[in-house]
């Protein structure tokens, strides 16, 4: 990727999380990553919408959702996600 096209983690948080449709799910509270590696594995959702909570999403230990980082194909004024790679 290049330089100009990263994004500190930080910039992530608080940003609405929306699939290629337009279906709100949630905002950004909180990214979960491998020490050693750097892998982005989940984003954690705040203030989730009804819809993503009737989805059967993995949840962290405080109970809150988690969305697959694989699912995530665009980060802009909003979180964009391929909704059928989490369900």
């Amino acid at each position: 990727m290049p330089e100009e096209e990263k994004k500190n983690s930080k910039e992530l948080i608080g940003k609405t999380v929306v699939s290629k449709a337009g279906k709100r799910y949630g905002e950004v509270g909180d990214i979960i990553f491998e020490t050693k590696s750097g892998e982005l594995i989940h984003v954690v959702l705040i203030n989730p919408t009804p819809y993503s909570e009737k989805l059967e999403l993995e949840k962290n230990a405080d109970g809150e959702l988690l969305v697959p980082f694989s699912s995530v194909i665009a980060v802009g004024d909003f979180v964009v996600i391929a909704e059928e790679d989490i369900i």
